[in-house]
């Protein structure tokens, strides 16, 4: 079994993942950068980038920063002892610029681009495996998790329709592409200037085709201080 897992490793294409960090954090207050915010006794960010580095399908790292956090982001990966190869990059005006920017710094034998929220410090590497391991397959690949609340859309201040819940996902990250259709389509949104919150919303805008896998609902995004008490309980759940 175990031969069998190093030839289908080897076979797996070349992936980058791409760190989207250059956010400026507004929802968090205080003026406080959250990925720098301990939890657990560590930065979010370095639970992310421990994730990534423990990942058996990533195979470098290229974090988007803004450029006041470049220094403090690099001498993290150091104090925290990533392994695999890291390369902190300067962000741009958004968050599609800042993922092209970082996907133009790649390793030049990338294949494949896992961009992966900075803010999503309790992803887990079985889970970034699964993604990347989807769109070795398929090209494009996303993790999802069920609706559970009921889905307004508004307009103005009133309610204009409620969709299906059933036919609703929450996206979480990594997202994964191969790194010419990724590369293309946010550089095409940007042309339109249609920049996007999302990565695989830049590749739908193509007509490409993305599919999904089951994510996880512990993989949360730290985007309000709730969620960093949120957070704290699920890895005090794990043990830490």
């Amino acid at each position: 079994m175990a031969f069998f897992k190093k030839v289908r490793n080897a076979r797996r294409r070349f992936c980058t993942a791409i760190v989207a960090a250059a956010g400026s954090s507004t929802r968090m207050g205080a003026g406080a950068n959250k990925l720098l915010e301990p939890l657990g006794g560590n930065p979010v960010l370095a639970w992310t980038l421990q994730a990534l580095d423990q990942s058996t399908a990533v195979d470098s790292i290229v974090i988007a920063s803004r450029e006041e956090d470049i220094l403090t982001f690099s001498e993290l990966c150091r104090t925290y002892e990533i392994r695999k190869p890291v390369k902190v990059v300067r962000g741009g005006a958004n968050r599609t610029e800042s993922v092209l920017l970082a996907a133009l710094e790649a390793d030049s034998r990338t294949e494949l681009l896992a961009v992966q929220d900075g803010a999503r410090p309790l992803v887990t590497p079985e889970l970034i495996d699964r993604v990347i391991m989807k769109a070795d397959r398929y090209n494009a690949a996303v993790p999802v998790i069920p609706v559970k609340d009921t889905v307004k859309v508004v307009q103005d201040d009133h309610i204009t329709s409620t969709p299906d819940r059933n036919t609703l996902r929450a996206v979480q990250t990594p997202q994964v592409f191969e790194a010419t259709l990724l590369k293309a389509a946010l550089q095409a949104a940007l042309d339109a200037d249609a920049p996007q919150t999302d990565d695989a919303a830049a590749v739908e805008r193509l007509g490409k085709v993305v599919y999904f896998v089951e994510g996880e609902e512990s993989n949360i995004k730290i985007t309000t201080p709730i969620d960093r008490i949120v957070a704290e309980a699920i890895l005090a759940e794990r043990g830490f």
